[in-house]
This record gives C-alpha cells, sequence and structure tokens, in this order.
C-alpha cells in the first residue's frame, strides 16, 4: 500500500510540475492577467475538470507561481550572500556583499524576465495576494536586512541622518522589521531596496532602452552608493 501511495505522490508532483511550467509559457506568452486554467489544461492535454485537482482557481495557480519565484530570487540572493561572506583569503567588506546580492537578484530578474514582472510588476486585476505569499516575499528584504545586522554588529555601519518629521515613522518600521537596528538606518534600507528594484525595472521593462548602454556597469556603480546611503562600509564599486 505504501507503494502505491508513493507512486502516486510522485504522480502528483510530476502533473503539478508540468501544470506550473505550462502556465509560466502563458505568462511569457498573453501575461498573467490572461492567464486561463482551461489554456492550460488543453495545452497540457487534459479535461479542465482534472486540473481543478491540483489548482481549484486561477488564483491558487498564480499564488504557486508567486511562491515559486520568490523563493526562486531569494535563494539566489541568500546564495550571493554566503559566497560573498565565505570570499577568500577574507570575507567580502559589506558594501561588496550588497552589491554582489543585487547582482544576483538583476541576474536573476535579466534571465526570468515574466516570473519577475509577476512579482515586481503591475498588479494582476482581480488577484489579491494571500499570506502564503509573505514569507516567501521577504526573503530577498530579509538578506539585506541581515547584511545590514552585520555591519552593524561589527561596528561597521555609519548611521546615516534622518529628518527628524520621519523619526515616528523609521521608528514604526523598525519596530516591525529590525528593532535591533537604528530607525535611520532601516528607512535609509528601505528606500535603498525600491531604488534597487526600480533599477532592474527601467532595465527590464525598456526605461533604459536609446539610452544606456552600459548597464551592468551602472547597476553595480548605484548598487553601491546605495549601500552606503544605508551606512555600509567598504571600497567604492566600479
Amino acid at each position: 500500500m505504501s507503494t502505491i501511495r508513493g507512486a502516486r505522490e510522485r504522480a502528483r508532483i510530476e502533473v503539478t510540475a508540468a501544470i506550473k511550467d505550462e502556465a509560466r509559457k502563458r505568462l511569457a506568452a498573453e501575461g498573467a492577467a490572461r492567464l486561463s486554467l482551461r489554456a492550460v489544461a488543453r495545452e497540457l492535454g487534459m479535461v479542465s475538470s482534472a486540473l481543478y485537482r491540483y489548482f481549484p482557481s486561477r488564483d491558487d495557480l498564480l499564488t504557486a507561481l508567486i511562491v515559486d519565484a520568490y523563493d526562486a530570487v531569494g535563494e539566489v540572493a541568500e546564495g550571493a550572500r554566503a559566497t560573498a561572506e565565505q570570499a577568500r583569503p577574507h570575507p567580502a567588506p559589506h558594501v561588496e556583499r550588497w552589491v554582489a546580492v543585487a547582482g544576483a537578484v538583476r541576474g536573476w530578474a535579466l534571465a526570468h524576465p515574466h516570473e519577475y514582472a509577476l512579482i515586481y510588476g503591475s498588479p494582476v486585476p482581480g488577484y489579491s495576494a494571500p499570506m502564503d505569499t509573505v514569507g516567501p516575499a521577504s526573503r530577498v528584504g530579509l538578506v539585506f536586512i541581515d547584511l545590514v545586522r552585520d555591519a552593524f554588529r561589527a561596528d561597521g555601519l555609519a548611521v546615516p541622518r534622518l529628518a527628524p518629521e520621519l523619526r515616528p515613522e523609521a521608528e514604526r518600521i523598525t519596530a516591525d522589521l529590525a528593532p535591533d537596528l537604528p530607525p535611520p538606518a532601516v528607512l535609509a534600507l528601505i528606500a535603498a531596496w525600491a531604488q534597487l528594484f526600480g533599477l532592474i525595472s527601467f532595465e527590464l521593462f525598456g526605461q533604459f532602452n536609446r539610452l544606456v548602454e552600459a548597464r551592468e556597469p551602472l547597476f553595480r556603480q548605484a548598487a553601491g552608493e546605495l549601500a552606503r546611503s544605508v551606512g555600509l562600509r567598504g571600497t567604492p564599486v566600479g
């Protein structure tokens, strides 16, 4: 009986993977707003009722794709941080760690533009992300928070200035995200995080076309400046 259950579970995993792979193809061809369970089922040679046993609705399938995308870019960011910290003969300075993580996220986005657009592009009409997406969505942000935390603990953080009118907001956000960090650094981190993804989105969605050609050097330079805006210390990145 356990052998039968194991075979059924393997079959379910394989079919689920096939459904998500086909759905990603539909995202690339038509966009998330036009994703249809019936179209996915048709391309896989399944009847719609069979597909509904795996994903009861379009939103369930979208959620699975969103979680996978967040986990994929989160894994890339975590791997880049680990590599920078384990550099020999010495761990990379904090600015260089930040730039390495940012560059890894950019590389993932360029390699997976439709999945990036799904999680960082325009909201899908009629879709509301459930709590299941919160943890995966936090992975990249937590890597950057940990980088700042490591620098703070090592006395390698030059705490940025904070306008007095932003103090309450900075303290509120800090209490939610990283109560062990100085509020000015946390607020600067939020701004830097948004600007990093703005740079990636500009490149990916064509805003740099006919304007910027040296995009990778520009990104590295900007990422280094953003790292220093948060208070990280290290050699300039060129």
